[in-house]
């Protein structure tokens, strides 16, 4: 059984899947720092958290991780983006931004967030982050309703929607809850855009209905470091072991093999 490794945050997602493992007969250990314990190397760890703290842990474990690569997203076919993405650094955008434009970090870190920037004042300041610091940009458009959908060997495991007419879908009882005809049509958005675009062998999928224009991918995102909003844990959990190698990575993976961070511990 794989080690659920995870983050000194005690998050609602991370709590529920160390419940999850426990149900699956996994052993759970959360970490107190980024430096790896001797104890785990060698082990068959699956790692969840932050997604630089995940990282980190990875390079110290010799863990390779799965993920799609920056240009995944503006390199879809037109019909599953339904707007224009470029990918620019943030530096740029500082100069050139013409007008009302969502930007976003492209590499996953979520370094800052992602949503639409008026002028340049408004971007993080160079004090924050360099001029170099990859980004999304992209049209402003309008999501009706937006799902994330865990992936793994191509199947849709568990979904839940995140967002419904740009609110959290989160009922006053606490459920992740969409319309019933949005729930399917997001389903059978999903294995379409897997029947016909190449994804890490697990990964998380966001796809949503933009208003006037139809079902697109939103982004795609590191199983590793993604929330899990109403998906099921236990699923997630063999998409977590799925994007976490402690071996060399077969063919099917080395396209989606992220390149490890570089460490400077000091000991």
């Amino acid at each position: 059984m794989p080690l659920l490794v995870l983050s000194p945050r005690y998050t609602s997602d991370s709590k529920a899947l160390r419940a999850a493992a426990g149900r699956l007969g996994w052993k759970a250990e959360r970490l107190g720092g980024w430096r790896a314990p001797d104890h785990l190397r060698g082990q068959d760890t699956a790692l969840y958290g932050e997604p630089t703290f995940v990282e980190v842990i990875a390079a110290q474990l010799g863990v390779r991780l799965l993920d799609v690569a920056p240009g995944w997203l503006p390199g879809l076919p037109e019909r599953h983006r339904r707007r224009h993405i470029d990918m620019s650094t943030l530096g740029d955008v500082r100069r050139t931004l013409p007008e009302a434009t969502f930007v976003k970090p492209s590499d996953g870190r979520k370094a800052f967030e992602g949503k639409v920037y008026t002028t340049p004042d408004e971007l993080p300041g160079r004090d924050v982050l360099p001029d170099d610091t990859p980004v999304f940009t992209c049209e402003p458009v309008t999501w009706d309703v937006e799902f994330r959908c865990h992936i793994l060997e191509g199947t849709v495991v568990t979904m839940s929607p995140y967002l419904l007419h740009g609110e959290l879908a989160l009922t006053p009882d606490g459920t992740w809850e969409a319309p019933d005809a949005d729930v399917q049509q997001a389903r059978q958005y999903a294995e379409e855009v897997l029947a016909e675009v190449p994804v890490p062998p697990a990964t998380v999928l966001d796809v949503g209905r933009i208003r006037d224009r139809g079902w697109a991918v939103v982004e795609a995102n590191a199983a590793w470091g993604a929330g899990l909003y109403g998906c099921d844990p236990e699923q997630v959990l063999h998409v977590l072991a799925r994007s976490c190698l402690d071996h060399d990575a077969a063919a099917a993976d080395h396209d989606w093999v992220i390149d490890q961070v570089d460490l400077d511990i000091e000991g």
